[in-house]
This record gives C-alpha cells, sequence and structure tokens, in this order.
C-alpha cells in the first residue's frame, strides 16, 4: 500500500485544494478538519481519511497520533496547513491570542514532526515535511503581529528539522502571499490587495498544488522556503 499524505487543516481552501488534487491522482490522503464541512462527506466517499481535529485542545495531538499509528505503518509526507488569520484588532486578549497563534502555527508542526518521524523513515523513498508559512516572515505586519511572529517561529523550525532529518526527510516551507480571496472580501479590499503584488492576479490555489509537487519530487531541496508571492518584495 502506498504510504498516504497526512494534510492538517484541509477543511477548505487550500488545504481542501491539496487533498483533491492528491485524491484525484490515486496518492492516499489523510486530512485533519476542525469544522465539519459539506466536502468532508465528498471526500470520505472518495476515501479519504478525515480526522477531526482541534488543536486548541491539550489531548488533541496524542489522539491524532494514535489515530495515524492505529492506521498507518507509514508516511508518505506531512503538509502543515492547519492556520488561523486572527489579529489584534480582533482579539484584545493579546496573551490568548499571542499563545494561540504559537500553538498552530509552531508548536503543533513541532510536535507532530517529532512524533511521527518514525512513520516519514518507514516508506520506501525520502519523506517530506512541508510547512505552510507567509509572505509576512520576511516584513512582518503591523495588523497582525502575533500571526506573523507564529508564521516567522515555523519557517525557523523548517531549518532546524531539515537539518536533523537530513538526508531521509527533507523539510522546506512554501511562504505564499494572496493565493484566493474570501467570500466576504470586498471589491476594494481585492483592487488594493492585487496591487500589492506584480504580477497583479488572484493566482488560485493551483500555485500552492504546484509548489508542494516540486519539493515532493525533488531529490535536492531542503531547509528551503519557496515564496509565493507575485513578486511582492519587489514593490
Amino acid at each position: 500500500m502506498t504510504a498516504p499524505i497526512l494534510i492538517t487543516g484541509a477543511g477548505q481552501r487550500i488545504g481542501l485544494a491539496l487533498v483533491q488534487h492528491f485524491s484525484a491522482k490515486n496518492q492516499p490522503v489523510v486530512m485533519t478538519y476542525r469544522t465539519r464541512y459539506d466536502a468532508i462527506d465528498e471526500l470520505e466517499q472518495l476515501g479519504v481519511h478525515c480526522i477531526q481535529v482541534d488543536f486548541d485542545h491539550a489531548d488533541s495531538l496524542a489522539k491524532l497520533e494514535m489515530t495515524i499509528r492505529t492506521h498507518y505503518d507509514a508516511l508518505r509526507a506531512i503538509v502543515h496547513n492547519a492556520s488561523s488569520w486572527d489579529c489584534e484588532q480582533n482579539n484584545p486578549d493579546f496573551n490568548q491570542l499571542f499563545d494561540n497563534m504559537m500553538r498552530i502555527h509552531a508548536k503543533v508542526p513541532y510536535q507532530l514532526n517529532l512524533a511521527l518521524a518514525d512513520l516519514l523513515l518507514a516508506g520506501e523513498s525520502v519523506a517530506d515535511i512541508i510547512h505552510l508559512t507567509d509572505y509576512v516572515v520576511e516584513t512582518g505586519s503591523p495588523k497582525h503581529i502575533a500571526y506573523a511572529a507564529s508564521k516567522a517561529a515555523l519557517d525557523n523550525l523548517t531549518k532546524s528539522f531539515a537539518s536533523k532529518y537530513a538526508p531521509n526527510i527533507k523539510v522546506n516551507s512554501i511562504a505564499p502571499s494572496l493565493i484566493i480571496f474570501n467570500q466576504h472580501d470586498t471589491p476594494e479590499y481585492k483592487a488594493k490587495t492585487l496591487k500589492k503584488s506584480l504580477m497583479g492576479i488572484e493566482p488560485g490555489c493551483k500555485e500552492i498544488i504546484s509548489s508542494v509537487e516540486l519539493l515532493l519530487n525533488s531529490d535536492y531541496i531542503t531547509g528551503r522556503s519557496l515564496p509565493v508571492d507575485g513578486g511582492r518584495h519587489l514593490k
């Protein structure tokens, strides 16, 4: 049996697109989700192993690890996509906000990478860990301070785990800026955001899918962050 790819936070948007992509290629996928959207039913009918996980709960990681080990002897890759776009303006409890951002973006990947390393090493080929970070790792963000700091922590974990697990597990990051808009985004917000990059487009999830495929198929890239930002750093 082909070892599955574990994708966290895959109930919607980029994570969901990744699961649908690999499922269509007959690559086994295990995904976690926090909220059960309608797409989960469709994925389960396609044979995707969908696990409800709320990483805010202290025992969630132990339960997830137990579930994975009960069903699988090896993993092909882990894609850390679970994320929260919370900010100081919407959450005035700054202590809680910072802890929440660090938990979901840094502590959860840190613990899962350590807990499931033996399953990654048990496969027949070199395995992968991929962290979804953010463009703001390079710049910071005055409106999303805790979020940016936690994504920067994840970027640093990429380097540490790449050194720790080489050459048997490649560890990389993907750092996107705008990929897809939210349904509630206004025309004014969209126009303002599109002007921030050289390319000036909403590229869609295919850009992240292509980036993940690139890293999975590479025999040589590790410890790196792949920018998917439309040349935003040059604006």
